[in-house]
């Protein structure tokens, strides 16, 4: 009796596009996220399913939803597919994690079977849960199919693992565009990979992998870092690109809200996807002091620039909502 598995790997989510390590820390999809969701519902179009599984962090349940809600089926959430727990690393930026740990960086992806980090789990023992979610999810659904939505540093180490891989020739491995599927044929104690990692679904223009190149050589040397700094009015954070200014964002608390009072990246920086990570940093500070809503006035020419990250405008300012949601897929 064979059980099919379908893994799938999360929407693009806020640590994707902002480039911050969001392991366990909680996020939520992003807009090019939910176009990648419609593409990823129409590939399972007329695919049976008996029942959905996910992690249970926002970004994955809220994938899910592409496959459970038009079926009509419940969301099984299962806390083994989580992301690997980084400890320390949680909400910093990957050039921040550069530079405080370079070694440890370059193993996080290279050597994986290294890696060690404050508080964090180790990749052997996500392998481990994670086979065990795969274990799980065949003996409760035997001989059926089933779809489960987990996390990309989780899913590359369930897989290589079960393609005979130690630790080490992972971290020679490939990485999964957001929504790429794999699916598993599991016949007692056999699990087998039929294949993986396939985004074909996903058009180049809506894919998250074209826009960046981290995964291609390990390295985010465009990537800011930041130093922050407290005016008297509320907090300046200066963004560094090796040792040189790049940018600034300033916040301003704002009765139950964070403004954006100054939004500013170096004339010879403009174009290369880099100002998004000034708005990462307004997003964490704001959700850190318990707020809901990031506000900032914007000129009508630039209102269009900052909806494809999640802003809308209320006629006065532009703001975006920073509760974690599950926007359901129907």
């Amino acid at each position: 009796m064979i059980t099919k598995i379908f893994l799938i790997r999360h929407a693009e989510a806020e640590g994707n596009l902002f480039r911050m390590a969001h392991g366990q820390y909680d996020s939520n999809i992003t807009p090019r996220g939910y176009r990648q969701l419609h593409y990823l519902r129409e590939r399972f179009n007329g695919v049976h399913l008996d029942a959905v599984y996910g992690s249970d962090l926002t970004r994955a349940h809220t994938t899910a939803s592409a496959l459970y809600v038009p079926r009509g089926l419940p969301f099984r959430p299962l806390p083994l597919l989580r992301e690997v727990r980084l400890g320390d690393w949680e909400e910093r930026t990957w050039a921040e994690i550069k530079r405080r740990y370079p070694e440890m960086y370059v193993h996080f992806n290279k050597r994986p079977d290294l890696w060690r980090a404050y508080d964090a789990e180790t990749f052997a023992e996500v392998a481990a849960r994670m086979t065990e979610a795969v274990r799980r999810m065949a003996a409760e659904n035997p001989g059926l199919t089933v779809a489960a939505t987990s996390h990309g540093a989780a899913l590359r180490t369930l897989l290589g693992t079960l393609e005979g891989m130690t630790l080490q020739e992972i971290g020679q491995s490939g990485h999964s565009d957001n929504t790429a599927v794999s699916l598993l044929e599991v016949e007692g104690d056999e699990i087998r990979v039929v294949y993986r990692d396939d985004a074909s679904h996903v058009p180049p223009e809506c894919s998250t992998f074209r826009r960046q190149n981290w995964y291609k050589d390990g390295n985010c040397d465009e990537d800011f870092w930041f130093v922050p700094l407290a005016p008297e009015d509320g907090l300046l954070l200066q963004a560094m690109l090796g040792q040189d200014k790049a940018g600034r964002v300033a916040l301003r608390r704002e009765d139950d809200a964070m403004r954006i009072t100054a939004y500013e990246v170096a004339p010879a920086l403009r174009g290369r996807h880099l100002g998004v990570q000034l708005l990462g940093q307004a997003v964490k500070y704001a959700r850190r002091q318990g707020l809901e809503t990031l506000r900032m006035a914007c000129p009508q020419e630039l209102r269009g620039y900052f909806a494809q990250y999640g802003f809308v405008d209320d006629g006065t300012d532009i703001t975006m909502d920073l509760r974690r949601r599950i926007q359901e897929i129907p």
